[in-house]
């Protein structure tokens, strides 16, 4: 759903308080955190969307890690998943298989199990999963807690919603970048989460649906805080991705310009196509992780022993400004 439609919805629900719900909706976190009892919380998430790939194995594995994801930037660790399925009657029941086969191989990488799920008959193939983790109420990590002077890490490289939209509309013909563009959609973000809690990191959040400027806001304006980016050391894939964005933008990634554009401070030096990149709504991104500067080089040797591939330092924190974000070339 629109990031500004789903805001607007939002503010219309009564709030529930209970002093167990240690993060609910109101800094649009990556998951509910419900505390059971001293020392032990249960990280709860759900994600459903529509295929990216036409490959339904690659579409279920892709799928999973994506809601796994939530949990492991909470600093969770995943126990259970349910899946849920709205299948349209025409289609080949091995499509099905083949979606829940990839999402299993997924799951079981990280540890947890399949307990079950759901499935209805639907007019389009939506696939996603509801997934519960562990996590100690007292090392929960927030997307609202990045502090002036932290360095921002990305971990995965963006451009993933543009290549796969390209290749829907049969304008991206190149074969190996579609599988590396696969491939880091299917990666889990285990890795990344272990170094975070190893280290002690200030917030983070995952790069997804809203893509990494969407995000990026709900951390800023969570946090009281000014997010700056630096464009030259952001990782994409390809590195020349925005060369795509004249002819492969989604809906989705439209809809992520149009709520954040004017609480963005743009350098005139970058591109509209740059721009339009930074929205790009990623499908199963990497952490963006706010991490005092004092910690940055531990946080990055971490990473590297885990074998986390993308370890960019693509900007920092500021005192609140004139705007919650601000991109530079």
């Amino acid at each position: 759903m629109p990031q500004d439609i789903l805001v607007r919805c939002l503010r219309g629900v009564p709030q529930v308080r209970n002093e167990d719900l240690i993060v609910a909706g109101e800094t649009y976190d990556d998951a509910g955190v419900y505390r059971v009892h001293e020392g032990l919380a249960l990280v709860q998430t759900v994600d459903v969307f529509t295929p990216v790939v036409d490959d339904p194995r690659a579409f279920g594995a892709i799928v999973a890690a994506n809601a796994l994801s939530d949990v492991y930037a909470m600093g969770g660790v995943p126990l259970t998943v349910l899946n849920i399925m709205g299948f349209p009657g025409q289609l080949d029941p091995g499509v099905m298989t083949e979606i829940l086969t990839g999402a299993a191989e997924v799951v079981r990488e990280a540890g947890a199990v399949a307990a079950g799920g759901h499935t209805l008959i639907d007019a389009e193939l939506k696939f996603g999963l509801a997934v519960t983790g562990l996590v100690d109420p007292d090392r929960v990590i927030r997307n609202s807690t990045a502090r002036p002077g932290d360095r921002l890490v990305l971990t995965k490289p963006i451009g993933s919603g543009l290549v796969t939209t390209g290749l829907k509309r049969d304008l991206v013909k190149d074969e190996a970048l579609a599988r590396e563009v696969i491939r880091q959609m299917t990666l889990l973000n285990r890795d990344a989460a272990e170094a975070m809690k190893e280290v002690g990191v200030s917030a983070a959040t995952d790069i997804t649906g809203y893509g990494l400027l969407g995000h990026a806001l709900e951390m800023a304006e969570g946090s009281g805080v000014t997010l700056r980016f630096r464009w030259e050391r952001i990782p994409r894939l390809p590195p020349d991705v925005e060369k795509l964005a004249e002819t492969c933008v989604s809906g989705g990634t439209s809809s992520n310009r149009r709520h954040a554009l004017d609480r963005v401070a743009f350098d005139p030096a970058v591109t509209g196509a740059q721009r339009l990149t930074l929205f790009d709504a990623q499908t199963s991104g990497g952490l963006l992780i706010a991490v005092p500067a004092e910690r940055l080089d531990a946080l990055l040797a971490a990473l590297e022993r885990r074998g986390v591939e993308t370890r960019a330092v693509v900007g920092e924190v500021l005192p609140a400004g004139e705007k919650p974000l601000a991109v530079v070339p």
